[in-house]
């Protein structure tokens, strides 16, 4: 019974050849264009998300807590109406506490790896220029685990701190502005008055001006001289195997040191939400283009239906029951939707292979920019399904009206 109600499908269509090419195609085009479309974007966001979580540490754990400390007086009388103001931390040197017992816990946790910073600002002087920086305190035989600043590297490299620990690592962008070369010498001010002169042993260049022009790197122990912070750091970064799991395990360290932990999805919920407003603006898009090519299906399916009620009812006349009449026409829709999805998925990934070719610069960036494409087997999922969900949707209501033909009405010439 089967074969013969395709062979009734395909006849159907087959007799309006022109109609039934003229819908294929827009169903070929609309899973072209939803393939490529949802690639280019999906591509674009995991290359942004993968930009994201390489160039910052999945965790960050810094000398603040999240909360202010509970006040004696509040803990004393717990349930009394109790305001206590312009309560004032006593001044002292920041920094983590016991920042060793810190590490080694850290160290203790599968698949993270963890290094310590002290950060503060500083001023450097050249030429009678002076530049605003924020100098970057780091352990160098740690770094390359941490942290991808040495895929950025264009001159030297980080092991050089090690060999020269008056050495330090500056961004093009700053190298550029105050004239500097590698070897030169550059004279620092910090925040607590004392100078110290370094030997530019490293140049890194990440296509991000601002970092490229702020960002200063020097071995941990110049920095806690530099910033009179002996023995102390004021962040630690860490990395893990799987960055997905970041929030999780930035609860339990921050449950257990006490001071505050920020995982990357944390630090970038509001970048995450824009992603996600946009994912559903682009499907919605997309997909828009697969709905007009389904009215017409539904278009030429009922014309279809109108021409053939004489056709229906004989067979009604001779044992086909409604549910039969129902698929022959929506196998109709199944057929224009396969065929459709077998011509427009490979015409989509031509045009895939075609957008990854293109190169091309953003004004301003000195870096060609190739456009990132996702080529995972659910983007080819998700166009082939909904091309076939709304090919058989559309042929689905005129299916319904020819199942309800009334073939005595038809051999009359009642209707």
């Amino acid at each position: 019974m089967i074969p013969l109600l395709w062979s009734v499908a395909t006849k159907h269509l087959m007799a309006r050849k022109r109609q039934s090419f003229v819908s294929l195609l827009g169903i070929v085009l609309g899973v072209a264009f939803f393939l490529a479309i949802s690639s280019l974007m999906q591509g674009s966001e995991a290359d942004f998300i993968r930009r994201l979580v390489d160039n910052t540490p999945h965790i960050t754990i810094s000398d603040e807590y999240r909360n202010p400390r509970p006040q004696p007086a509040e803990a004393a009388f717990p349930t009394a109406a109790l305001q206590i103001l312009d309560v004032k931390p006593e001044t002292e040197t920041r920094g983590i506490r016991g920042y060793t017992r810190v590490l080694e816990y850290l160290r203790s946790i599968p698949n993270a790896r963890s290094s310590p910073a002290l950060t503060g600002q500083a001023l450097v002087s050249f030429a009678g220029k002076d530049v605003g920086i924020t100098i970057n305190g780091i352990v160098p035989t740690e770094m390359n685990e941490v942290s991808t600043l040495h895929n950025y590297i264009t001159a030297g490299s980080i092991a050089n701190l090690l060999i020269n620990p008056d050495g330090i690592i500056i961004g093009s962008e700053l190298a550029r502005v105050m004239s500097l070369h590698m070897g030169e010498n550059l004279t620092v001010a910090a925040t607590t008055g004392q100078l110290h002169t370094f030997k530019i042993v490293g140049i890194f260049h990440t296509g991000r001006a601002a970092y490229d022009q702020n960002q200063t790197f020097v071995t941990l122990k110049r920095v806690q001289s530099l910033l009179e912070r002996p023995n102390r750091v004021n962040s630690i970064v860490l990395k893990l195997t799987d960055p997905y799991a970041a929030r999780d395990v930035a609860a339990r360290i921050e449950a257990h040191i006490g001071y505050k932990a920020v995982s990357w999805q944390e630090a970038s919920e509001d970048i995450m939400s824009t992603l996600m407003i946009r994912n559903i603006i682009m499907y919605s898009v997309v997909s828009a283009v697969l709905v007009v090519a389904a009215f017409g299906i539904y278009n030429i399916i009922s014309t279809v239906v109108m021409e053939k009620q004489r056709d229906i009812a004989i067979l009604k006349s001779i044992g086909f029951h409604a549910h039969d009449i129902e698929l022959i026409f929506v196998a109709q829709g199944l057929v224009l939707g396969l065929a459709g999805c077998a011509l427009g998925l490979p015409l989509g990934m031509a045009m895939m292979a075609s957008f990854m070719g293109l190169e091309f610069k953003v004004p301003g960036s000195s870096d060609a920019v190739r456009i990132p494409m996702d080529w995972s087997w659910y983007q080819f999922a998700i166009a082939g399904s909904f091309a076939l969900a709304a090919a058989v949707l559309a042929a689905l209501l005129p299916a319904r009206k020819a199942a309800h033909v009334h073939p005595v009405d038809i051999l009359r010439g009642g209707a």
